[in-house]
């Protein structure tokens, strides 16, 4: 066996050395490659101004791996190599990486991390909007440990905001800009224990009503806004997707009701969509799905919207205000894939979100416009085997194990893909491992593959985007956001004195230069106060 497997080690290293490029056999291309990669890097000056934009993209589950996985299929869909290739996200000039332990485990979960990243304070594993005080579930424990979020001082600064997600818009990511819940998963009442209720909780829809004037609503979760019995206009005979709420509240008519005398929009599919003018438009509310939207690889384009067609819409509608707009995009399907241990779902559903924020990029300018590209958390995911360059992401390690069967090159450290029959693993030499249904190979049993505790990268351009380097622990994302585009506590920003080039020489459409920093609004100063309190 040992003189077997040395053999097959040979044979790939020998079949591997001649799939490079020949210009990459010169020394002289890669010296040239970083010679002017350094003079970039030498070029660049630091962007001081005061962040009039911020569009905060949240991928889920979007760990380490995934992201290098991701640019390499992106690359291969293009017909390329795809290790060379660059993601829109590694264009940014500035890189750190945060540190998404929650208070009480190592590894966390979407709602901690929303916590951390949106509201600037750690908390407990399945609370959202809540401090550490708060208990999983425990609905008393809940109330005066509230903690508000990016998005509302955002708002209370005379921005206009908005939610994009790929999953329900009361899921834990977009909950944590805008709900205070001891749990997670009270998407409605009518997934609220009796006790919770009877102490005045209130379920995450309804807060998405009351708790903050959000400008832009896009996502699914229709059921949880809608009574039962109430049948849903995509799938009418299908009775788990219709309405769920028990207090008879249509929240979606209650919402359209909330904005009378403004120009308001609800819709539930891409025609409704794609008729809404954002030039006209204050508010919108679009809902998808009864719950998640679908995978990008099996969504139908005739009936629901890309991310890269919700992004558009979103910052055309909030960019109207000429004091600024806060958007958080969440690609929340990366990990739910991750989740189903198919590797190949999830990286086309990262794929998408890279081109997502190209878009919100040409829509944007990098004067005014902070833009941050994170995970909240990774997943087990293993990229390994030596696979020859160019080879597919999604295919067989060319070295094999030494019980003489192949291995993905990717796979999980648990979830549904561990098979062991009679002690031996699955032979998957005639099975095709790029195909959308295939479950990778993973070490561990479980029903649903965990999520992973090391450190995610957080990529940041625009104004004050250096603040996002180094090492740092994920609720002091919030904080330097907050800073850069003086919203929340900390003004100091928009009140010191300008010090820096890139200051002296750009003022941004929005005044954020010199001309935008001689007074602070009485409203902001406010709302400082206000939020300090809070926090507090």
């Amino acid at each position: 066996m040992e003189r077997t497997s040395a053999f097959t080690v040979l044979l790939f290293l020998l079949l591997g050395s001649s799939r490079a490029a020949v210009e990459e056999e010169n020394p002289e291309f890669w010296r040239a490659q970083a010679k002017q990669t350094l003079q970039s890097v030498l070029d660049r000056q630091l962007n001081t101004n005061v962040a009039k934009n911020i569009l905060f993209f949240l991928g889920d589950g979007m760990g380490i791996t995934t992201y290098t996985a991701a640019r390499i299929l992106k690359g291969q869909l293009q017909n390329q190599s795809g290790e060379e290739t660059v993601m829109t996200m590694d264009t940014f000039p500035h890189v750190g990486l945060a540190k998404t332990y929650s208070v009480d485990f190592q590894i966390a979960d979407s709602a901690a991390t929303a916590t951390a990243y949106l509201c600037g304070v750690k908390t407990n594993l399945n609370t959202v909007g809540v401090n550490a005080a708060a208990r999983n579930g425990v609905c008393r424990t809940q109330k005066g440990n509230e903690v508000t979020s990016i998005l509302k001082w955002a708002k209370d600064a005379g921005k206009s905001v908005g939610i994009v997600t790929t999953t329900r818009v009361q899921h834990a990511t977009p909950a944590g800009s805008y709900a205070h819940s001891a749990s997670r998963t009270w998407y409605s009442d009518a997934d609220m224990p009796d006790s919770a209720i009877g102490e005045g909780c209130t379920d995450i829809s309804s807060q998405l009503l009351k708790n903050v004037d959000i400008d832009v609503i896009i996502g699914g979760g229709r059921q949880y806004m809608t009574p039962r019995g109430t049948k849903d206009p995509e799938y009418p005979a299908d009775f788990s997707s219709g309405g769920k709420r028990r207090d008879g509240r249509h929240l979606i008519q209650e919402w359209q009701n909330m904005k009378n005398g403004k120009v308001a929009h609800y819709a539930w599919n891409k025609t409704e969509f794609d008729a809404i003018d954002p030039d006209t438009t204050d508010y919108l509310m679009a809902l998808f799905e009864p719950g998640d939207l679908r995978f990008d690889a099996e969504r139908d384009p005739s009936m629901d919207p890309s991310l890269m067609e919700t992004v558009e819409k979103a910052i055309r509608i909030l960019q109207k205000n000429p004091k600024g707009f806060f958007l958080l995009v969440e690609s929340g399907r990366i990990d739910q894939a991750h989740h189903q241990g198919n590797a190949y779902l999830a990286l086309h559903e990262a794929v998408a979100f890279d081109g997502a924020i190209a878009r919100a990029l040409e829509l944007t300018s990098e004067d005014d416009t902070l833009t941050i590209a994170t995970a909240d958390h990774s997943h087990p995911l293993t990229f390994n085997g030596f696979p020859f360059r160019g080879q597919s992401i999604l295919g067989k390690s060319p070295l094999w194990g030494t019980d003489m069967l192949p291995y993905t090159t990717l796979m999980y450290g648990n979830g549904p893909g561990h098979k062991i029959v009679n002690g031996k693993r699955p032979d998957i030499r005639n099975v095709n491992t790029n195909s959308m249904e295939y479950i990778q190979l993973s070490a561990a049993p479980l029903d649903s593959t965990t999520h992973s505790g090391e450190d995610v990268v957080v990529l940041a351009r625009g104004p004050m985007a250096h603040l996002f380097s180094g090492v740092q622990e994920q609720n002091y994302i919030a904080h330097a956001m907050g800073y850069a585009a003086c919203v929340g506590a900390d003004l100091r920003h928009c009140q010191g004195p300008i010090t820096s080039a890139v200051d002296r020489n750009s003022v941004s459409p929005g005044g954020n230069g010199a001309a935008g920093r001689s007074a602070t609004p009485i409203s902001i100063l406010l709302a400082s106060l206000l939020g300090l309190k809070i926090l507090m």
